[in-house]
């Protein structure tokens, strides 16, 4: 861009201009160009500095040994949540002291008229309550959990009468229960109160390797099987060393998953709420696995 002896002219691409028109015009222009650069920007620091960014409408990662918050995002929004339900659920079956042998026959009250949700369990299948609870909690199959609540002695009021008391115990005071499957969007709790949760279903043995079996076949009095898988694709990867897993899903609460977890040595427990991508949740629990490695210190 060549100035002439004068002074009076600037050459650009062939064409003359004054020089000081063009020095308005930059001069103009560089704070549109700088505020366009902030995204940029931003977005770099955020990668610099490791800040963790997830999907979820509300999260948190807590060190459970610690207690210490590792992230937090929307933790006290009371929402929907699905078949996270199924926890407290299987909470108050072990804590009746019920037989786990006893045999609970389906029954058509047990059938999903909110939702009309499918199962394979028919009425009339007849299968231990140890059986009902490991497939209410890998496999989140509602007629399972309906059973659970209806076989109680005080019926499935009472049954559900006694996940709240058990909710206010725990220190849960933004948890509300209407039924034991998770179905109805009047289940709901936030992130911290789950947590709680979380913690209080890993004390117990059988919902730590009920919540993390891959996979389980059940025999039905005819003979014929009936095979479940976990509805947690990551308790079946290597790299994840997984204590305790429940995944829940209605439209109302999106897509949740909680876990217990051991991460870089950590022992963590992670609560995902309202993940609407098919596979956003997973993302999730990858991406805090894989912060959380970046920053460790052991």
């Amino acid at each position: 861009m060549p100035l002439d002896n004068a002074g009076a002219r600037l050459e650009w691409g062939g064409e003359t201009l004054n020089p000081i028109l063009f020095a308005v015009a930059l001069w103009l222009t560089l704070p549109v160009m700088a505020q366009a650069q902030q995204p940029a920007r931003a977005a770099h620091a955020a990668a610099e500095s490791g800040a963790l960014s997830l999907k979820s409408a509300a999260a948190l990662v807590l060190d459970q040994s610690g207690q210490q918050v590792l992230y937090a995002k929307n933790v006290d929004a009371v929402v929907p949540i699905a078949s996270l339900t199924k926890l407290m659920t299987a909470l108050v079956v072990l804590e009746s002291g019920q037989p786990l042998d006893e045999i609970i026959a389906i029954s058509a009250e047990d059938v999903d008229d909110l939702k009309h949700t499918r199962s394979r369990l028919r009425i009339g299948t007849a299968l231990p309550r140890g059986d009902l609870l490991r497939l209410a909690l890998m496999a989140s199959e509602n007629r399972a959990a309906a059973a659970l609540a209806r076989a109680n002695p005080a019926g499935t009021r009472g049954f559900v009468a006694a996940m709240n008391e058990k909710a206010a115990e725990l220190g849960m005071q933004h948890t509300r229960y209407v039924d034991g499957t998770g179905l109805s969007s009047e289940n709901v709790s936030t992130a911290r109160d789950l947590a709680r949760l979380v913690a209080a279903a890993y004390r117990q043995p059988l919902i730590r390797d009920y919540t993390t079996d891959s996979s389980h076949t059940v025999e039905l009095a005819n003979g014929s099987q009936l095979h479940y898988s976990n509805s947690n694709r990551l308790v079946k990867s290597s790299g994840w060393d997984i204590g305790l897993s429940k995944t829940g899903y209605i439209s109302e609460a999106g897509r949740c998953l909680v876990m217990q977890a051991k991460i870089a040595a950590t022992p963590v427990i992670i609560v995902l709420l309202d993940s609407w991508g098919r596979l956003t949740r997973i993302g999730d629990a990858n991406r805090i696995k894989k912060w959380m490695e970046a920053h460790s210190t052991h």
